[in-house]
Formats: C-alpha cells, sequence, structure tokens
C-alpha cells in the first residue's frame, strides 16, 4: 500500500467515523428488532466496496485528472452509502436536512464518476493509439514483457492463431547480444534492448505488431504483405538498427570511445529470417516459429 492509499484509508475511516457520530448525535437508536439486515448489508457492503474501489484506482494509477475524478466519486459514493446504512440503525427525523445531504452524495459521486469515465474513455482512446505495433485485435496485460513492454511470444502465437488471410513474419536476432551481457551488465543489455525496440518500432507500418519473442529475438506480424516485401521490410529493420549510435552507460572493455567520453558506442547489427504465417495450412504457430529460428540460426 503507497502513502496516498494510507492517507486516503485513514480519511475514509475518519469520515465515517463523523458520519456516524452525526447520526448518533442527531437521530435516536432504532431498537434492533426493527433493522432491516439485509438494507444494512446491501447498503455497508456498498460502502466497503466502493472504498477498496478508490484504494485501487490511487494505487494502480498515476495522479492526474481523471484519478481523482474516479477516486472522488467512489469515495463520495461510500460516504453516502455509509449515510444509508446508518439511516437503518438511527431515527431521524425527515425535516433534518443534513440526513438528505448525507444520502445525496451517491447520485452525486455517481455524476462524478460517469465524469471519470468519459475522460478515461478519451484517455483509453490515446493509449490505444500509443500502443499501436505492440497490440493487435485483443489487449491481455499479462502477455507484456517488463523490460521492452512489448507482447511477449504468448502473445505472438495468439495473434498466429487468429490471423487469417495473407501475412509474413519476420523474426531478428541481435548479433553478438550475449557478449554485451558478458562486458556490460545485464543493466546495459536491457537498455539495448529497449533501444532496439524503439527503432523497430519507429519504422513499422500501423498495422504491424513487434514483440519480444525470447530473449534477444523480436518477431514481427506483417499482415497483407508477401515474401518479397516482408524480406524488403526486414532488410530495411536491420539497417535502420545498425545506423544506431548506442552508448553504454558504464566504460566496456572492448567497445569504441564515443567523444565526449561518458560512454561507449556499442555497434549493433541484425540477422533475420521471414516467412508466410497466415493461412497456412497444417502449420501450427510452433511450427512456423521454429522454422524462423532453424533459419535465423543457420
Amino acid at each position: 500500500m503507497n502513502t496516498i492509499q494510507r492517507h486516503t484509508l485513514i480519511a475514509a475511516g475518519l469520515a465515517g467515523t463523523f458520519v456516524t457520530l452525526v447520526y448518533a448525535g442527531g437521530g435516536n437508536a432504532k431498537a434492533s428488532a426493527a433493522w432491516k439486515w439485509f438494507d444494512i448489508a446491501s447498503e455497508g457492503g456498498t460502502a466497503l466496496v466502493a472504498a477498496a474501489w478508490c484504494l485501487i484506482v490511487l494505487g494502480a494509477r498515476p495522479d492526474g485528472h481523471v484519478t481523482r475524478l474516479l477516486a472522488a466519486g467512489f469515495a463520495a459514493i461510500m460516504l453516502g452509502s455509509w449515510a444509508d446504512c446508518m439511516d437503518e440503525i438511527f431515527a431521524v427525523d425527515k425535516a433534518a436536512l443534513w440526513d438528505h445531504a448525507l444520502e445525496a452524495l451517491v447520485p452525486l459521486g455517481m455524476v462524478v464518476l460517469t465524469a471519470g469515465m468519459v475522460y478515461w474513455r478519451q484517455e483509453q482512446a490515446s493509449l490505444t493509439e500509443h500502443l499501436k505495433k505492440r497490440e493487435r485485435l485483443f489487449r491481455d496485460h499479462r502477455a507484456f514483457d517488463c523490460v521492452t513492454q512489448l507482447a511477449d511470444a504468448r502473445y505472438l502465437r495468439a495473434q498466429l492463431e487468429r490471423q487469417r488471410g495473407a501475412c509474413a513474419l519476420v523474426l531478428l536476432d541481435i548479433d553478438g547480444f550475449h557478449r554485451i551481457n558478458r562486458e556490460h551488465g545485464q543493466a546495459e543489455g536491457d537498455r539495448v534492448l529497449q533501444a532496439v525496440s524503439h527503432m523497430l518500432l519507429l519504422n513499422l507500418r500501423n498495422d504491424d505488431l513487434l514483440c519480444r519473442y525470447a530473449g534477444d529475438r523480436f518477431a514481427v506480424l506483417m499482415p497483407g504483405l508477401g515474401d518479397a516485401a516482408a524480406r524488403d521490410a526486414a532488410r530495411h529493420l536491420c539497417a535502420m538498427v545498425a545506423m544506431m549510435r548506442h552508448y553504454t552507460s558504464s566504460v566496456g572493455s572492448n567497445a569504441a570511445s564515443d567523444v565526449g567520453g561518458a560512454g561507449r558506442s556499442v555497434p549493433l547489427t541484425l540477422r533475420h529470417s521471414c516467412t508466410q504465417a497466415g493461412g497456412v495450412a497444417g502449420r501450427s504457430p510452433d511450427m512456423v516459429l521454429a522454422d524462423l529460428c532453424r533459419q535465423v540460426d543457420a
């Protein structure tokens, strides 16, 4: 639980206690025989669930306009539902305006939450545009690689199973990647993977899908491309990566010095293999990928 969640939990506890004290001081306790247990459980449960949703939103999202609207909406629903629950335990004069004001927090919270959802939808549209070339057809956050933020091999196989029609699949392998890890460390190897993935993304079509297949290998799904066009695209990707000038964060033993001396330039080259992957009878995704791996290892 982060600091914001802890503070919110404390504030929710204080607010709930305040509402309870207001009802205890401004109303009369009903006899337990008059309590409607179903209403108490449903309204109190709604308050607890709304509080949990508020904490989840604050813990899962960075601070911002959308986060604050969503959290405020859930918080208002929580307090309004808790007030409804207290209204089942304490008898309050029907003319008491404060009782109506507290219960009005539920519809007010729904309005605020709806506004937050509208802005959240706009935010999601922007994120979907940003994630082009990283996902197709469906979204599964569990399939994203933590280093490159690309989809992994499992997601790629699922895409291949869904693919219909002409589609090329390109496998790209970083030459000598094990030497980078050995000479500069795994952290530098991760930076290389991130740099290469960014360069590849910049040079792909919007309909293409880039995945981290395994280790230092990337796979590119290219819908609508034949063999010749896919090989041209693969050669272009290799050329763009070869033109990169990646600088290490620490000086390695066998790398060429850069001008400023702050790091060393590491040459990066790729090998590639291509095949047709869409609508090929009798070939499973594993067979297609195994064939590509044999080609790139040859």
